[in-house]
């Protein structure tokens, strides 16, 4: 099976399955999990934080970071299609009475800075308090620049803002940029990654960020019914993944690369990557029928996810050989 709709669909490696079930493993609630002491000490440490926090998803870590930096009432501004707006059940207006404030992504994945500066409400009893900026790295695959990032801070701090960024695939975008990941957190007062998507492991995000937020966001945590006991056992998981995965996610790039490339050679076909983008291939499939071109590809082991427009997804559990594979039958469907 090729499955190419997401980076969540990874298996846990043969490694990976020993290194959790070898795992040292305490309650965790009383804090005595050494494994996932051991993960959130190296987390905060590898992105340049005073502290981190294991969660079940990225949904729970972005939620806890909302609801550390902000009171109710208060606002946050963010990216219309962003994850943390978009896909995550309304959570901060539902659970902590946070208002967004959604303004459209560049077509780079970035939010137009002076667009956010124009967003910041002013000191006003009619208005919700503006106080934290969210922004996404990377988005739609695509890596914010790193100028990019040193002007938002600059805004942020201007306006006496917090910035909190969803990381999902920060290690992605370090990837990609060459830096180490904490050249891209050292901008941020938060940040949230997810162990399940390019890194493999099955289960779990990390929110960093000051000890005071993450004593915050552990009390969140509990709250939410987040508090897990023996955890150590998917904890070990997350480090195998810190430890092992981060470097390897470069072929994953290649991989979508050389995707992108050879699709873009079907006339028929419009794809979409750009020279920042990390592990997707985005297809506007025209006027092709998405039903039959996902049915075609079922039946020859492929599982897309269409919907006008097709994301690919390359991960570790793609080889380079799947990649032809791929290519074939796009053209063997062209040619129907």
């Amino acid at each position: 099976m090729i499955d190419l709709r997401s980076d969540t669909v990874t298996k846990p490696t043969r490694a990976m399955r020993a290194a959790m079930a070898d795992a040292d493993v305490g309650d965790d609630v009383y804090g005595e999990d050494p494994t996932v002491n051991r993960l959130e000490e190296f987390a905060a440490d590898l992105l340049g934080t005073e502290s981190a926090i294991f969660c079940t998803s990225g949904t729970q870590s972005n939620l806890l970071a909302l609801l550390g930096h902000c009171a109710r009432g208060d606002e946050f501004i963010v990216g219309k299609r962003a994850h943390s707006y978009k896909y995550e059940g309304g959570g901060a207006a539902s659970l902590g009475s946070i208002h967004p404030y959604p303004l459209e992504f560049e077509p780079d994945g970035t939010l137009d800075l002076d667009n956010v500066a124009a967003a910041v409400r002013p000191e006003n009893v009619h208005f919700p308090r503006t106080t934290l900026v969210c922004l996404e790295n990377t988005q739609d695959g695509q890596v914010l620049p790193l100028d990019y990032l040193k002007a938002a801070k600059r805004l942020t701090d201007e306006h006496d803002l917090r910035m909190h960024l969803d990381g999902a695939r920060i290690f992605n975008a370090a990837v990609k940029q060459r830096v180490p990941v904490r050249d891209i957190c050292r901008h941020f007062d938060s940040t949230a990654f997810c162990l399940s998507k390019g890194l493999g492991a099955p289960v779990g995000s990390l929110l960093c960020g000051s000890e005071d937020l993450i004593r915050e966001a552990r009390r969140w945590r509990k709250t939410l019914g987040g508090g897990m006991r023996q955890a150590g056992v998917i904890a070990a998981a997350g480090l195998y993944a810190l430890e092992n995965n981060v470097d390897r996610l470069a072929e994953d790039h290649e991989n979508a690369k050389s995707l992108a490339r050879s699709l873009s050679k079907l006339e028929e076909l419009s794809v979409q990557h750009s020279e920042n983008q990390t592990n997707m291939v985005f297809v506007n499939l025209g006027g092709i029928d998405s039903g039959e071109l996902t049915e075609f590809l079922a039946k020859r082991g492929i599982v897309i996810k269409c919907n006008g427009t097709v994301r690919l997804v390359t991960h570790l559990d793609i080889s380079e050989s799947d990649i032809r594979g791929v290519v074939a039958a796009f053209k063997a469907y062209l040619s129907l």
